[in-house]
């Protein structure tokens, strides 16, 4: 464990073996540093946090402030960080609020570039990317190998489904569903993650039932409830296509983001398109 002599840990901090604590950082007394982390110089880690082994926390940091919420009543709710996390420089987190369920939880492996923040109660999952300022509101959900573009926007309360694309730029006021692209101020689908998918060693067939299963859900006639239990009858036992089931099917407090009128044609037909 190496401790800057300018660094202030507060007494009951609990830091692990390996821990590289820089020139200027502020620890609370309720903070966990986990083995083999690194702070590079000026991190503020506050609240109840826990940093995960390995993360690597770059200047100017401010990781487990209180909520920014008017509902927070002061209580010792969390930040949970996984393991072998990058969060660059700026990057802020907040804890949980009482009512949210008290905790803010960061999977593994994520990297968080310049300026992205976390919102209380919200609940990112591992191998998720965050580029440049992009920032969630409080209570939202991230899948796993997510990635949002810079500058984007999250509303409260919304869902974002496993390997999701976000356009830089952009905005999602609406539930996302798995594999889904989304591109525009106010956030439509324009198709599916190919980029990411591949990057997963999807295969072809893989993508190509995907494809099938997105212009049945979206582009078919009839009532959105018919056309969902037609494609989970229709590929039954595809595990790409049961993640969409099963995230449209369990809901959420916001709607569910579709594709805007001069996408409706199924633009996503060509292999490289998107």
């Amino acid at each position: 464990m190496t401790i800057d002599p300018t660094a202030r840990v507060a007494d009951g901090a609990r830091i692990g073996e390996g821990v590289e604590i820089g020139p200027y950082c502020l620890l609370g007394s309720q903070v966990e540093i986990r083995a083999g982390a690194r702070l590079i110089g000026h991190v503020n880690v506050t609240g109840v946090t826990s940093v995960g082994e390995g993360c690597i926390v770059f200047p100017f940091a401010s990781l487990g402030t209180p909520p920014q919420s008017v509902h927070y009543r002061g209580g010792p709710t969390q930040l949970v960080i996984g393991a072998r996390c990058e969060i660059r420089e700026g990057v802020t987190m907040n804890t949980g609020t009482e009512d949210g369920g008290g905790v803010t939880r960061v999977g593994e492996r994520c990297t968080f570039m310049v300026g992205a923040h976390v919102g209380h109660d919200c609940m990112v999952g591992n191998d998720v990317t965050f580029a440049n300022n992009a920032v969630l509101g409080g209570h939202v959900s991230v899948g796993d190998h997510t990635f949002l573009g810079g500058h984007t926007a999250i509303h409260q309360f919304v869902r974002i489904g496993e390997g999701v694309m976000m356009a830089g730029m952009s905005a999602a006021r609406d539930d996302i569903i798995p594999f889904g692209f989304a591109l525009g101020q106010t956030g439509a689908l324009v198709g599916l993650n190919i980029v990411g998918l591949r990057r997963r060693r999807a295969t072809r067939a893989d993508m190509r039932r995907l494809r099938q299963a997105y212009r049945a859900l979206f582009f078919a006639e009839g009532r959105l409830a018919d056309r969902i239990d037609a494609v989970a009858a229709a590929y039954s036992g595809d595990p790409l296509v049961d993640k969409i089931i099963a995230f449209i099917r369990a809901g959420g407090k916001r709607p569910l983001m579709h594709p805007r009128a001069k996408f409706l044609s199924g633009g996503d037909g060509d292999d490289d398109a998107f």
